[in-house]
Order: C-alpha cells, then sequence, then structure tokens
C-alpha cells in the first residue's frame, strides 16, 4: 500500500474536505441555517478552513503578511465589504464571536489562564517586574517618532501627540479611542466625536501596520533565532522556560478542574473592575487586567496542583490551536474595511507607521535592557499597544505564531492602557488649554 496522501486540507483528503465546506456552506447561502452555536460554527467553519488553507500556501503572505489566521480576517472582512456573506450570516457569526455569546472572551480567558499557569514560578515572576518599564519604552520612543515625522508634515508636536500617538498607544477603541475623546470633550468643552473621528482613522490605520510588523517580527525570529525565545515567554537566556508538562499526566478532570480556575479568575476580574476597584487615579481599569493579576498571584503562590495547571495549559493549546481561524472569521465579520480604504492617505499612514515603528524599537531596547527577548517584548508590550485592542492583540500574536504570550498582550491592553489613559488626562489639559 501507497503511503502517498495526496493533496490535504487540514487533515482530509481534499475533495472529502471540499464536499464537507459545501456542505456547511449550502444553508448559509440558503437562508436557512440555524442561528443556535452549532449552526453558526457551521457557517464560520464553512469560511475560515478555505481562507485559512489559501493562507498558509500562498507564497509571501504565508511567510511575511500572517498565513492562514491573517487570511481568514482579511478575507473574510473583503466577503463582507462586497456583500458575498450573507447579512443574516453575518449577524450570526458577531452575535457567537464578539457579541452576545462573545466566544472572542472565552478565548481570550482560556488563552491568559494557560499562559500564565504554565509559566515556571520564577520566569513568571521576572518577567511581570520588568515589563511596565518595557510598555512605558515603547510608548516614549513612540512618541519621540511621532513628534519627529508629523513634522515633516508641517503638524505640530502637541497635535502629534494629541492625534497620533495617544489614539495610537491608547490600547484600542473602547479603551482607548473612546475614553480619550471623553477626556477630550472635558478639556475642551468641544464634541468628543470631533476627537473620536480622527483617532479611529489614525488607530484603524496603525492596526494594519502591527499586524504585518508582526508577522515580519515572527520571520526575523526564525531568521535569527538569538533575539526570540521558544514562543511562550518573554525571559532572554533561561533554561525550562515553561513548565515540563509531559511529565505531569492529565485527565478530564483536571482540566474541568482548570476550567474552574480560569471562569473564578475572569469572576475576580469582573468584580473588581465593576464593583470593588473600578478605577484607578481616574482611570478605568479593565476586568482582563484584575484577572491577569489575580492568575498571576494564583501561579505565583504555588498551590494550585501541577495536574490542574497542566490541564491548563492542555485547554489553551486546543483553544488557541483549534478555534483561532473561527475567532479570526468573526473578526472579519466585525471589521468594516472601508474605514481603510476611504481614509487612507500618505501623511495619515507614515505618521502612524512611525509611531508603529517608534513602539517596536522602544519596547524591544527596554525590554532587552531588562532581560526580555527583543523580539517578543516589541510583539508584546509595543504592538500589542498600538494595535486596536483584545482583537488586535489575538491579530498580532496569530500573525507572529506567539498566542502562548496573550497575557502579556493582555497587559499592554489593559494596564498600558490604562497609564495612556492618566498620561493622557494630563497631556491634553496642559496642551489644549
Amino acid at each position: 500500500m501507497s503511503d502517498k496522501k495526496g493533496f490535504m486540507i487540514g487533515s482530509l483528503p481534499w475533495w472529502q474536505a471540499l464536499l464537507f465546506i459545501v456542505l456547511c456552506a449550502v444553508p448559509m447561502y440558503l437562508g436557512i441555517q440555524s442561528k443556535s452555536m452549532t449552526g453558526t460554527f457551521c457557517s464560520i467553519f464553512a469560511l475560515a478552513v478555505v481562507f485559512n488553507e489559501i493562507g498558509e500556501r500562498l507564497p509571501i503572505w504565508n511567510d511575511y503578511i500572517g498565513g492562514g489566521l491573517l487570511m481568514c480576517f482579511f478575507g473574510v472582512a473583503l466577503l463582507k465589504h462586497y456583500g458575498l456573506i450573507p447579512e443574516q450570516a453575518i449577524k450570526n457569526i458577531n452575535s457567537l464571536v464578539s457579541d452576545d455569546a462573545n466566544y472572542l472572551e472565552f478565548f481570550i480567558v482560556m488563552l491568559i489562564t494557560g499562559s500564565v499557569l504554565s509559566l515556571d514560578r520564577d520566569i513568571l515572576l521576572r518577567s511581570f517586574l520588568g515589563y511596565i518599564p518595557a510598555i512605558l519604552g515603547g510608548l516614549a520612543v513612540a512618541m519621540l517618532f511621532g513628534v519627529v515625522v508629523a513634522a515633516l508634515f508641517g503638524v505640530s508636536p502637541s497635535n502629534a501627540i494629541i492625534k497620533y500617538v495617544l489614539p495610537v498607544m491608547g490600547g484600542g477603541n473602547g479603551g482607548g479611542a473612546v475614553p480619550l475623546s471623553d477626556i477630550y470633550q472635558t478639556v475642551t468643552g468641544q464634541p468628543r466625536q470631533e476627537y473620536y473621528g480622527f483617532a479611529i482613522i489614525i488607530l484603524t490605520i496603525a492596526n494594519v501596520f502591527c499586524i504585518i510588523a508582526s508577522a515580519l517580527l515572527n520571520k526575523l525570529g526564525d531568521k535569527v533565532p538569538i533575539l526570540t525565545g521558544d514562543k511562550s515567554t518573554l525571559i532572554r537566556g533561561g533554561k525550562n522556560l515553561t513548565r515540563d508538562d509531559e511529565k505531569v499526566k492529565t485527565n478530564v478532570q483536571d482540566m474541568v478542574s482548570a476550567l474552574l480556575v480560569a471562569f473564578a479568575s475572569y469572576s475576580v476580574g469582573r468584580l473588581m473592575s465593576r464593583k470593588l476597584l473600578p478605577t484607578i487615579f481616574g482611570a478605568s481599569i479593565h476586568a482582563y487586567a484584575y484577572m491577569i493579576i489575580f492568575v498571576v498571584i494564583l501561579a505565583a503562590s504555588g498551590k494550585i496542583p501541577d495536574n490542574v495547571r497542566a490541564g491548563a495549559k492542555r485547554l489553551q493549546s486546543f483553544v488557541s490551536s483549534g478555534t483561532a481561524i473561527a475567532v479570526m472569521v468573526g473578526m472579519g465579520t466585525d471589521f468594516e474595511i472601508s474605514e481603510l480604504f476611504t481614509v487612507l492617505n500618505f501623511s495619515n499612514a507614515v505618521i502612524a507607521l512611525a509611531v508603529v515603528i517608534g513602539a517596536i524599537i522602544g519596547s524591544a531596547v527596554v525590554g532587552y535592557l531588562v532581560g526580555f527577548y527583543p523580539i517578543d517584548s516589541a510583539l508584546t508590550a509595543g504592538l500589542c499597544m498600538a494595535n486596536r485592542g483584545g482583537n488586535g492583540d489575538i491579530a498580532c500574536l496569530g500573525a507572529a505564531k506567539r498566542m502562548n504570550l496573550i497575557a502579556y498582550a493582555q497587559l499592554s491592553s489593559r494596564l498600558g492602557g490604562g497609564m495612556v489613559l492618566v498620561i493622557a488626562s494630563l497631556l491634553f489639559s496642559f496642551l489644549l488649554k
């Protein structure tokens, strides 16, 4: 018997895979697919498998742009833009992935829990202690680059900081551009929409640059391995950077226990952000930030059994590798690519790119000085500050093939974004009055 399998899509012969894709897609295009989770996942995978396969096989794109995950995102966004996905299917997918059911939230919670609990205790503490300086380093150099390049287009330093740097480095849309616009209105008395309309444009442009830069950083790491680690931690030069879970036997009960730890940690985040300590120095603190702190405390305490920690890592591995393409499809249906087409101009693009490059360089250099791998520090402390928040984090980590760094990415988007809001409150008062 021959061992040749022929052309495969995933683990299926191509003709079987295409048959199953068509069977999933037909009810969606006939408008008879169920709105349930099962029916919606049928629609998602009809799109996800096709675009993932194209992205993984397309030359240049697979190495430098982001592979299958980013093809799912951009491909679906383009189909939506040209009306090639039924409107009801888009509503169902958005409801499941990012709106009512919010599978994206579950995805992030599982990744945070598994990535933090899988780290060795000493490595965990060392990495989080050095992370805030890496974020501030990226912010400082992003500000410097943004001001210098903006000056070439006749933009004043104050406008460069207020209109370009702060929106890009603010931690996304809901945690950055929206509250920044409220601060703007409070300080100036001008309508918040005046600020937000421009801020979201710059943030959208920067987000695309961040995704592409993430893929390029991954390629650089493959070419120059000394600049990166095992794609699971930031600390440079250590051995056994993650827990040796291969020696720990796990079963279904261990994963159920890990789910309990994850859900309890998420609940702590909700309690802190909604009831006990919603703001610090006037800046709103996201539930993910509190959740990360709580999971770090659990991991550092050494009280969580090794088999449960290993179970959390197995859950994370399945969620990140098995359903990431579904999340990217959902992000694609929730993204208005027309925003990018209609507002992109040369000066805005160059200034946004300068801010992103500054974030990369600043976080990489400071990260290296505190003992981090420069590529991983640039990705998490730099690009995950400069992208469009939680969705941007997933896109950047997917493009860089470093989903295990989700906890650090969320710290950038949440705690780092909160730091920017505090800084913005001071700068707005100083520069606009």
